[in-house]
């Protein structure tokens, strides 16, 4: 009987997620203020604290622009994370990547690219979830190929410090821990 109520509870629990996924909705930050909190940045090299200036804006240019933004950010590792206003998993795993941000902002550049997405949901969207950095506007996928990511939303891609892609995560995370994994893996 008690496994019974345990997988029940289970199965309550999974069924809720599911429901909030669906309905655009996301687990909110642990602590939201954190998240977005530049303050905790203050000091971080020049190339980063010109990302974090930057913060919640859109950019233009596409793929060219992008890749320019790459090579100024040699010499640090680079976290990228395509992702969309009406993805559900998107919407999941944000809150890891706010926090990632600030743990790791003054040694890792991250850059968000917000792809087959409309402008006003976009922006909509980062005012509840607000990070470190900046959005590259993708419209037409031409930024995600850069990094391989258009199959799926989301996609985070690790950039080495000389500037290398070195890795591809397709599909959202299911943890933070394992976001934070393959960033101390692969963002070197």
């Amino acid at each position: 009987m008690r496994r019974t109520g345990v997988i029940v509870l289970c199965l309550l629990a999974a069924g809720a997620i599911a429901w909030a996924v669906a309905q655009g909705s996301s687990p909110e930050p642990k602590n939201a203020a954190r998240a977005s909190d530049k303050s905790a940045l203050a000091g971080s090299p020049a190339p980063l604290a010109a990302l974090h200036e930057q913060a919640n804006t859109f950019l233009d240019g596409g793929a060219p622009a992008f890749k320019a933004e790459l090579r100024k950010l040699r010499g640090y590792p680079v976290v990228v994370n395509k992702w969309a206003a009406w993805c559900g998993p998107c919407r999941f795993e944000f809150p890891f990547l706010q926090r990632q941000a600030v743990e790791r902002g003054k040694k890792v550049a991250f850059l968000g690219v917000n792809s087959n997405d409309n402008d006003a949901a976009a922006k909509d969207f980062v005012s509840k979830f607000p990070v470190t950095y900046p959005h590259f506007r993708d419209p037409k996928l031409a930024v995600a190929a850069v990094f391989n990511g258009v199959q799926a939303f989301p996609t985070t891609a690790f950039y080495d410090s000389k500037g290398k892609l070195a890795y591809v995560h397709q599909g959202a995370y299911a943890s933070e821990r394992k976001l934070a994994a393959d960033i101390e893996r692969y963002a070197r």
